[in-house]
């Protein structure tokens, strides 16, 4: 990489920096979604109303037994509209305070709730998804309203998630920015969007793109993205406050299967938010969050929940997961 390349990349990425001095969300504009019938959801959301001082009126409590991990249509749009009959029109993002479930049909709860149910893509999981109105965005189009969920088992996990998100933006830490380009080639297809290496002095921030199958020992991440089944060694490294992570495979986001890397292995390593698909997506790159979008809003002083919302084209199979108050790089 020429240090030109480099520079550009700071260059630009401090532009965005400097444009970057929209309003962002606040605690007081999030809803909090409670499922009485789980008694770790209660526990949990009971826990983050108090650390992020959630009103009542902002709280929405639902009854959802037995912990499907996903529900039909119509049992959807049942939960959707008790929901919305409870939260008042301030709120700009909700925050489901439970593991399961985590979709409706082959969509993901979270973009079931903010774009609305898309049946087409049911029809042909591989095919190209609706549109995201938010990405790349500079402002929440009128009426749209984010949505992430924040796992609830283990509740001690759950806890020090909400925790970092707290923790985050206190203090400027040296960090890194982590891309690999893999050795499994099919989930290398948002590689070519990679930043080059380099430094952003003005967040104290290293980029550091990488072809290796794992990342090992490092000590100072906010961002890891690579294209893996199952990402190895993450036992070796720490996430600072904030962190996000993220791997491009075809079921990081069915959250309590077996048959690839759950996207919760993030948050138990110690990412703050992560995003996974739960039904096959085939490997558009659209369909997953983009790493120079990401990296660019989250810098500007977005919350975890606006850049990564803001970072994928096509999120109708994609769950965002996590803390999503969590803002390391406030203006």
């Amino acid at each position: 990489m020429s240090t030109i390349a480099a520079k550009r990349c700071a260059f630009a990425a401090l532009l965005l920096i400097a444009a970057g001095a929209r309003a962002q969300l606040q605690p007081a504009q999030l809803g909090l979604v409670i499922n009485d019938a789980d008694p770790a959801s209660v526990a949990l959301g009971a826990y983050y109303a108090q650390l992020r001082g959630i009103a009542p009126a902002h709280i929405a409590h639902v009854s959802i037994p037995g912990k499907p991990h996903r529900l039909d249509a119509e049992a959807f749009a049942r939960l959707k509209s008790e929901i919305d009959q409870q939260l008042p029109a301030e709120a700009r993002a909700v925050l489901f305070a439970w593991t399961a479930p985590y979709a409706v049909e082959c969509n993901s709860l979270t973009s079931a709730y903010t774009l609305g149910f898309d049946a087409a893509q049911c029809e042909r999981s591989c095919a190209p998804g609706r549109k995201n109105p938010y990405f790349n965005a500079k402002a929440l189009p009128p009426g749209m309203r984010l949505s992430m969920l924040l796992p609830a088992e283990p509740l001690d996990v759950a806890r020090a998630v909400a925790e970092r998100g707290k923790a985050a933006g206190f203090s400027l830490p040296q960090a890194g920015a982590y891309f690999l380009q893999t050795s499994e080639a099919a989930r290398n297809t948002r590689a070519r969007f990679f930043p080059p290496s380099g430094a952003i002095p003005a967040r104290k921030l290293t980029i550091h793109t990488l072809q290796q199958d794992a990342l090992e020992g490092a000590q100072d991440i906010m961002f890891y993205q690579t294209g893996l089944a199952r990402v190895g060694k993450l036992e070796t490294l720490r996430f600072l406050p904030g962190a996000l992570a993220d791997h491009l495979t075809s079921y990081g986001g069915d959250l309590l299967g077996s048959g690839q890397m759950s996207s919760l292995r993030w948050l138990e390593a110690g990412a703050t938010a992560s995003y996974g698909t739960v039904s096959e997506p085939c490997n558009h790159w659209q369909k997953f969050p983009h790493p120079q979008i990401l990296l660019q809003h989250y810098l500007s002083g977005a919350t975890a929940i606006e850049a990564y919302w803001r970072s994928v084209a096509w999120p109708a199979q994609g769950l965002f997961i996590g803390e999503p108050l969590a803002r390391p790089y406030p203006r």
